[in-house]
């Protein structure tokens, strides 16, 4: 086993989302994460699509539990006192009537016991269902989303779920993981996708302090209203983007499109006359003929690709950021390390929950 996390045990208890995203990347970094799933074939998705969530599973091995069974239950919860992390996404309680919640650390100080939820562990909503979306609604985030005049506009699942969720609860581990090697005690991580996707949103509250950001109806920098960090059709019905915020940018940009008559960008009121201008000016050639033009101009100005055309991507290419795991496509493990060697991934393997017990309860691997 290689990578940084190489030794640490890592118990993932069912769940979708932001849990098993979490529990990848700390395989990714080398560690042994055990996945229990429910007997029975993976359930379908609201669209009916099965299976649709595996690439998330990769790099780890997958063991049938049934937790209304007590021998299975049994079996976990000797495995969780052998781990260095737990982690689990059910609705607050459910782990606790299992048996399994928090009082366990009491047998096994050791254990870091991580907890994803979206509202929290207790509150007003803690019992409500909600997904990204609704995370995003309630923490100023969405009504910011998407330019002036337009309804606010998801971000797909990736500030809620993801950038809120499964990288706070990772930040979450490797913080009490650090700790631990100080103090030998593990403890419980109570991360909740409101208060990630608020604090990614830090920049826009200082913003608003400092007066830069205004009310939706005025549009905002970033959000798709100002000109000059916009996207642009072109005239093969693809699109560019353009993030021209710096002056020297801005500049290349107008000389390159031969637009040297437009109003002054900082005036909001003329943001229109001047997204209409750069509209029409990219409308006049093709997006991977406007790609060739900028290539050799320093403007922020890059096409904007699909998932298949990002493969082929001559950066993504040269960095590797794409493997292929299982025949499919996915992103690459990251960061790169200087000295430490990432493991390759791979698709999830199914094991067994007793075989999994009696190797972690061998001397030779107890937990560090």
């Amino acid at each position: 086993m290689s990578g940084p996390l190489a030794g640490l045990r890592v118990v993932e208890m069912p769940g979708l989302g932001p849990t098993p995203h979490a529990c990848m990347m700390l395989a990714d970094l080398g560690a042994d994460v055990v996945r229990l799933r429910r007997p029975g074939p993976e359930p379908a998705g609201p669209d009916g699509v099965v299976d649709a969530d595996a690439g998330l599973y990769r790099s780890r091995r997958s063991v049938d539990a049934d937790l209304k069974d007590p021998a299975d239950l049994a079996r976990i919860r000797e495995m969780i006192s052998r781990a260095d992390v737990l982690v689990e996404g059910f609705r607050p309680g459910v782990m606790e009537k299992l048996g399994l919640g928090p009082e366990i650390c009491a047998t096994a100080p050791h254990l870091i016991y991580a907890r994803m939820t979206g509202w929290g562990q207790d509150g007003d909503r803690a019992l409500s269902a909600g997904h990204d979306i609704n995370y995003l609604a309630v923490t100023g985030l969405l009504e910011a989303m998407g330019p002036a005049g337009r309804a606010p506009v998801p971000p797909l699942s990736l500030v809620g779920d993801f950038g809120g969720g499964s990288m706070l609860l990772v930040v979450g581990v490797l913080a009490a993981l650090r700790e631990r090697e100080r103090s030998g005690r593990g403890q419980v991580i109570d991360a909740a996708m409101v208060d990630g996707a608020g604090l990614l949103a830090q920049l826009q509250w200082s913003w608003k302090t400092a007066g830069r950001w205004t009310s939706r109806d005025e549009g905002n920098l970033l959000d798709g209203s100002a000109p000059f960090y916009a996207t642009y059709r072109c005239a093969d019905g693809k699109f560019v983007a353009v993030g021209a915020l710096e002056e020297k940018f801005w500049r290349n940009l107008v000389e390159t499109l031969d637009l040297g008559d437009l109003p002054d960008r900082w005036d909001r009121s003329a943001w229109p006359v001047i997204s209409a201008a750069l509209a029409a000016r990219f409308g006049t050639r093709t997006r991977d003929e406007w790609a060739v033009t900028f290539d050799a101009v320093d403007a922020c100005v890059t096409p904007v690709l699909d998932f298949d055309e990002a493969v082929t991507d001559p950066v993504a290419v040269r960095r590797g950021s794409h493997v292929r795991v299982g025949g499919a496509i996915q992103a690459a493990p990251a960061p790169r390390f200087s000295r430490t060697e990432l493991p390759a991934p791979s698709a999830s393997t199914s094991a067994d929950l007793g075989e999994i017990v009696d190797e972690w309860a061998a001397p030779e691997t107890e937990p560090a």
